[in-house]
């Protein structure tokens, strides 16, 4: 007995906005109550984020003073001191090129997001020449653009330079880290087992100091290199090791059956690996290799513990100048809890006095004020008093026993 089709049904109606508010918001009396007190908190933030950054903020220079009053935002710095935050220590005639490279890292970032660059070797390509161009742009020596050596690099486009470099060199790495932990061989997972979970056992700021500190003492001349790209290495050693671990799980998460079809294929393994494999294990794992980066951009800021000029620190610096002492309780009069960390470096604190001096003569005061604090933790032939300004309560300096003495 024949059976007629039964008949299409229509699709079902769209949702209104109201309807969609109702169900996802108001759907019982206690998402309604947690709806309003959110939306309502919600709403308070948002108008005292703008009470303090538009209505309440000093926007003009010749206006500080008046910072010391307004409880808004004080954007009469960044007027006043937006080089120094940006560019630090890098020659003023030649601002231009930092900014350029910076703009350069940034179309590589956002030319990273379009579809058209997702091929491994397309995207490969992409940051490589991007990377070459900011080193170009910074370093110089070609084109007629005159060198600028990695001492004079600072503020912004010093982090930007160590966040890409670290991404370039580190990711790759990981890639080959977690292939070699799920190789076949035992000797070679467990080497590279070994070399993860060490790293990932000893703090940044251990490895970055073992290599601008250590390394130079235990290697010969000619392998040394220069500081900031041992610095470079060590940090993308470091992100390597997390970042691998993000790689062997989205390799884990293929079904096994998607490879043993391949090299039933006959395929070769480097098309296996990336041409399948890979591009799946990225996919699957974006989101963690996403907050990989960011808490690798946000630690970058460690390297101005071993003497570099990076943009927290050209911040501290600007802000430490005399009219704009009282924003902040440090800028680079350090306090008394900076001490710790800085009080094995008093030749890099000298050098930074003298950079900073160069890039502003207000600043050799307070570059000076570092160097004594440094010196007040590490000899006993110093010790440290509190030097204050309007407004610069804690700040700790040091001065020579028989200068405190007649104080």
């Amino acid at each position: 007995m024949a059976r007629a089709p039964a008949p299409a049904l229509p699709p079902p109606p769209a949702a209104s906005g109201l309807a969609w508010l109702r169900r996802r918001l108001f759907a019982t009396w206690f998402d309604a109550i947690v709806t309003v007190l959110a939306g309502a908190a919600l709403v308070w933030l948002l108008a005292a984020l703008i009470d303090w950054a538009f209505l309440d903020a000093v926007w003009s220079a010749e206006m500080r003073e008046r910072c010391r009053e307004t409880a808004g935002a004080c954007w009469a710095v960044i007027e006043a001191r937006g080089r120094l935050i940006l560019f630090g220590l890098y020659p003023h005639e030649a601002h231009w090129r930092s900014t350029l490279a910076c703009l350069i890292v940034v179309a590589t970032m956002v030319l990273s997001c379009l579809p058209a660059f997702w091929g491994m070797a397309r995207l490969a390509g992409l940051w490589l020449a991007g990377f070459g161009g900011f080193v170009l742009m910074m370093h110089g020596g070609l084109f007629g653009l005159p060198v600028v050596t990695t001492e004079q690099w600072g503020g912004l486009s010093l982090t930007v330079f160590i966040f890409a470099a670290v991404v370039v060199l580190g990711m790759p790495m990981a890639v080959v880290l977690a292939l070699a932990r799920r190789a076949r061989l035992p000797v070679v997972a467990g080497l590279a087992a070994l070399i993860i979970d060490t790293v990932r056992g000893l703090p940044l700021l251990t490895i970055l100091f073992a290599a601008a500190v250590v390394a130079p003492l235990a290697l010969p001349d000619w392998a040394q290199g220069d500081k900031l790209g041992r610095v470079i290495v060590a940090f993308a050693v470091f992100y390597a090791a997390y970042q691998a671990e993000i790689i062997r799980a989205g390799l884990q998460s293929i079904p096994p059956g998607q490879e043993e079809a391949a090299l039933a294929l006959g395929m070769p393994w480097r098309s296996v690996v990336f041409d399948i494999l890979l591009p799946q294990a990225f996919r699957n794992t974006l989101p963690a290799t996403i907050n990989q980066v960011v808490i690798t951009f946000k630690e970058t800021s460690i390297v101005t513990v071993i003497g570099f000029f990076e943009v927290t620190a050209s911040a501290s610096a600007a802000i430490g100048r005399g009219e704009w002492g009282y924003l902040l309780r440090r800028g680079v009069c350090l306090r008394r809890a900076d001490l710790f960390r800085l009080r094995l470096r008093p030749v890099a604190l000298w050098r930074l006095a003298g950079k900073a001096h160069e890039a502003d003569p207000w600043l050799s005061r307070r570059s000076a004020c570092a160097v004594w604090s440094s010196a007040s933790a590490a000899s006993p032939h110093w010790t440290a008093s509190i030097w204050t300004w309007p407004g610069a309560k804690g700040s700790c300096c040091a001065v020579p026993r028989d200068r405190a003495s007649r104080r």
